[in-house]
């Protein structure tokens, strides 16, 4: 099971990498287009349709690795069963939170493909194709903390530090 929501996770992580690219080949084809005077339809769009899509699949690998801000300055003063039972409030409530935006998120893009809802801009793009990715990345997400949640229930949780934030003031 564990290596399979590894895989989970790093197939979200790298779709998200495919749609940051997806954002620069946008972003320069606009560019390319203002410098040799020809236009390509919704270029703007799509590329901030693909930002948002990076955005949210790379959440549930972040929060694998530890790369999620954290408050350490209140969690650093407590040890032992307190810091347990923070550690197991608050990823119960991200698990909660998670799960109601995983829930909205596959509702509004199921909402969107039944009403047809299509994008204002000139691409008039069926705006579920877009919303998908926010879903799909909001539902990995939620899977994520219910598993960081579990592991911590169980004691086999790992706290992943990340030294690097503090030395780059």
């Amino acid at each position: 099971m564990r290596a399979l929501l590894n895989r989970v996770y790093d197939s979200a992580a790298a779709l998200a990498a495919l749609f940051m690219c997806a954002m620069l080949v946008m972003v320069l084809l606009s560019i390319a287009g203002r410098e040799f005077h020809f236009h390509l339809r919704g270029t703007d769009a799509y590329a901030g349709y693909c930002m948002a899509a990076s955005g949210f699949l790379a959440l549930a690998h972040t929060l694998k690795k530890g790369e999620h801000i954290r408050v350490t300055v209140l969690i650093s003063r407590f040890q032992g069963a307190w810091l347990t039972g923070i550690e197991l409030w608050a990823l119960g409530m991200a698990s909660f939170l998670a799960c109601l935006m995983a829930y909205y998120s596959v509702r509004l893009s199921w909402q969107s493909y039944t009403f047809n809802d299509i994008s204002t801009s000139n691409d008039a793009t069926p705006l579920w194709i877009p919303q998908l990715a926010m879903a799909l990345g909001t539902l990995v997400l939620a899977i994520a903390f219910i598993d960081e949640f579990i592991l911590e229930w169980l004691g086999q949780r790992t706290a992943v530090n990340s030294e690097e934030a503090l030395h780059n003031e």
